[in-house]
């Protein structure tokens, strides 16, 4: 079986799993400067498509791949992969749920303090000698703590509720909002309410993504939803940035309805200089922290990923139904 990797080899090499050693496969990697269409085409019989996040594959790669039986996310997220498209041909698209949870809501609480704490300019003041001067101007900011924050999590899925997990001993006030309502099992367990989405935007003085793209959740944070957020309330995003519409969150961030964005994901990635919620002015430049798309970057989790990546070739192999199929088939 020959096996389309959209991905660098060190990384494969790193956390193929000892288990796939005997599998009967052949690897293809693409080169970083061609698309994932010019290597298919060259490779025609490729059965297996391994994409990372940010890697479309449409329709004309499974053209060209008529031998193709299934395409594996990396990660959790698939919204590159033309599903549709997938699901007419009869190819498997799967992701690898909950493999990297922890990791993310780890990351989701690192940058929620980031932003509550000033964790960057107070970097940056340290570094120019103002170090004083800020601790002086921050002591009169009256700094708020995580566990005095009502927090509300859009989207209750894997991550959000390890998110809930880890913000339930700082003593927040839970509530989220999914399209699905989770049971009273559930919700009681996590120690957290359910709200509507207008009036959780409402209620919650921090704000944090975790729902997928989908035509229902596009752009989800536009005018509309900001103009029922409490002022000075943070938005944090750690999901994915076609979540945001940038221009409504810009304009939010500057007028002071937001009163910070701590965001690990960006819509377009490679995310350019000249990003609308990157280049802003400098007062509401102070109120933004970025992380380069980390949160679900450890160890950990590409370990849990690469060994149920591996498991689904070895169920193609025998013949057997792959796990973790997201496109209904």
């Amino acid at each position: 079986m020959k096996i389309l990797v959209c991905g660098p080899k060190a990384r494969y090499d790193m956390y193929r799993p000892a288990s796939a050693e005997d599998l009967p496969v052949e690897l293809v990697f693409t080169d970083p400067h061609r698309s994932a269409l010019q290597t298919a085409r060259e490779h025609p019989d490729v059965q297996v498509i391994f994409a990372d996040a940010i890697t479309p594959v449409g329709r004309e790669v499974m053209d060209a791949l008529p031998r193709l039986r299934m395409i594996h996310s990396e990660g959790v997220a698939f919204n590159a992969i033309d599903i549709a498209a997938a699901r007419e041909k009869g190819i498997f698209v799967c992701n690898n749920k909950g493999c990297n949870a922890v990791s993310v809501a780890e990351h989701t609480v690192m940058l929620m303090l980031m932003a509550l704490r000033r964790g960057i300019s107070g970097h940056t003041a340290v570094r120019a000698g103002e170090q004083i001067a800020f601790k002086e101007a921050f002591m009169v900011s009256s700094a708020p703590e995580l566990g005095e924050q009502t927090v509300g999590l859009i989207g209750l899925g894997d991550i959000g509720q390890a998110a809930a997990r880890l913000l339930r001993p700082f003593g927040c006030e839970l509530f989220y909002y999914s399209a699905h309502r989770r049971s009273a099992q559930v919700e009681d367990a996590l120690g957290i309410a359910y709200l509507p989405l207008e009036e959780l935007a409402a209620r919650c003085t921090l704000l944090s993504l975790h729902c997928a793209v989908n035509d229902q959740t596009l752009h989800m944070v536009d005018e509309t939803f900001l103009s029922h957020v409490r002022p000075g309330t943070i938005l944090v995003n750690t999901a994915r940035g076609q979540l945001l519409d940038n221009s409504a969150v810009r304009q939010a961030l500057i007028d002071g309805r937001l009163g910070g964005i701590a965001v690990d994901t960006l819509d377009p990635e490679p995310t350019p200089a000249d990003h609308p919620l990157v280049d802003l002015p400098p007062e509401a430049a102070d109120r933004a922290v970025y992380s380069p798309h980390l949160g679900g970057i450890t160890g950990g989790s590409f370990r849990r990923a690469h060994q149920n990546m591996w498991r689904s070739v070895r169920l193609i192999l025998e013949g057997e139904r792959p796990d973790h199929i997201v496109n209904g088939l």
